[in-house]
């Protein structure tokens, strides 16, 4: 069951809760959202929604992306040049960072 359920008032025990985008993340995003917009707003805002769209995929499905570099991370790849990378912690998916693929990553 999805956080949708939750909001709906239905029950929710056990189910992930909507994601928590960490600062670190936020602020990833916000970057790479200002560097494609330089040269194409709308695909600054079709990216933003995708990944925005991939976290919120994880409410239901948080094991979905692979195993991390970083023990106790997850990677998920959420757009063939971008990845998210997120943990589990009490139900609870944190995105905690968003990297180009061709970035260097831990």
């Amino acid at each position: 069951m999805g956080a949708g359920a939750c909001r709906l008032g239905k029950a929710c025990q056990g189910s992930v809760k909507v994601p928590v985008w960490k600062p670190a993340a936020i602020a990833d995003r916000k970057r790479i959202s200002q560097y494609i917009a330089r040269d194409n707003p709308m695909a600054a805002i079709e990216i933003t929604d995708l990944l925005m769209a991939r976290a919120l995929m994880l409410d239901d499905h948080p094991l979905m992306g692979r195993v991390g570099r970083v023990k106790g991370t997850r990677e998920l790849v959420a757009h063939p040049n971008y990845l998210l990378f997120y943990r589990v912690v009490n139900a609870t998916v944190e995105i905690l960072r968003v990297k180009h693929a061709a970035q260097q990553v831990p």
